[in-house]
């Protein structure tokens, strides 16, 4: 037996190339005063004093793996609309490759506008498509991804889901097929639509909201073993090695065919949840990838998802922060 090495761990993210498939999109956020009701109808009126935008979705879960020191390469399909040239000066802004980024005319940029005043999150506005992508589109945009996994060396692959048409049935099975193949782990943070077309992918990631939607099976939060026996049966029907499933204020599930592990959630001065997701599922491929256990997987990924909601806004993971809190709380935990 010896004690596991959480420096070394963190230390051995530095070498990890993650592919991430998905949505992205620009969060955009307008911060301001209100101080006056409008006399036009009975709603506030907003003096705003800052605007900014950051990058969002899939491309959220990218600036997590860069945070932790790894090299994220995302895969995408934009607009060609002026929103498209912010979303590619953010990725610049923020050093990160445009290699997988595909623009489509029929598609646009998806935005979401959050309108704050005073921390409290008032008002969101989205413009986006959730039309699946065309046959055409689908058809380049695996060529694409293909062409990126045939020429660099990929130590884990993530599907971030939001339910925008970029990922199609097509886009799954060829991709996992593929991983499977060359023994890459994949990992899936699902929405509804596509819930059950994620076949024998290695982690999946529902939150409690879409593991009732998806398994249709009416469970309560709390109640561990219906959650497992929910988990059992999308075990069967998926051929998944793990289910990780985020229960907000209950911590965190992982499950394999035959036992499970709750992970109770860490006392926090919870500012905002958004985002969470995204630096859960992020942590969670870098703890894949170093060949972690089940346990260490679940819990390390549970600090960081915590740590961000400490912030206002979607925001990547603080790496020093997150292995602080990791060696604290797991640096004695023995392995064969």
């Amino acid at each position: 037996m010896e004690n596991i090495d959480i420096k070394k761990i963190f230390d051995s993210f530095y070498q990890f190339n993650i592919l991430i498939i998905g949505d992205v999109m620009i969060d955009s956020y307008m911060w301001g005063k209100v101080d006056r009701i409008s006399p036009e109808a009975p709603v506030p009126i907003i003096m705003s004093t800052k605007r900014e935008n950051r990058l969002g979705g899939a491309a959220n879960v990218a600036l997590n793996i860069q945070a932790l020191g790894a090299n994220p390469i995302l895969c995408s399909v934009i607009g060609t609309d002026s929103k498209s040239k912010t979303f590619h000066n953010l990725l610049k802004k923020r050093e990160l490759s445009s290699e997988g980024i595909i623009q489509e005319q029929d598609r646009i940029t998806t935005v979401k506008t959050r309108i704050i005043s005073d921390n409290q999150h008032m008002l969101r506005v989205d413009e986006e498509t959730d039309e699946e992508l065309s046959k055409s589109t689908e058809e380049k945009f695996i060529n694409h991804i293909f062409s990126i996994l045939e020429t660099k060396s990929v130590h884990a692959i993530i599907f971030e889901d939001y339910d925008k048409g970029c990922i199609t049935p097509r886009v799954i099975e060829k991709v996992v097929d593929y991983a499977n193949t060359k023994k890459i782990p994949s990992l899936v943070d699902p929405k509804k639509r596509n819930f059950m077309h994620y076949k024998n992918v290695s982690l999946f990631k529902p939150n409690f909201k879409e593991l009732v939607e998806g398994s249709k099976i009416d469970i309560e939060k709390g109640d561990f073993e219906g959650i497992f026996s929910a988990a059992q049966k999308i075990h069967s029907k998926l051929h998944i090695e793990h289910l990780l499933i985020t229960l907000s204020e209950l911590g965190v599930f992982i499950s394999s065919n035959n036992s499970y592990l709750t992970i109770p959630a860490e006392v926090r001065d919870i500012a905002d949840v958004s985002g969470a997701g995204d630096t859960l599922i992020g942590t969670a491929s870098l703890c894949l990838a170093a060949g972690l256990d089940q346990d260490l997987i679940a819990g390390i990924s549970n600090l960081a998802g915590g740590l961000v909601c400490e912030k206002v806004g979607v925001v990547p993971i603080n790496r020093e922060q997150l292995l602080k809190e990791s060696i604290e709380k797991y640096s004695k935990v023995k392995v064969s």
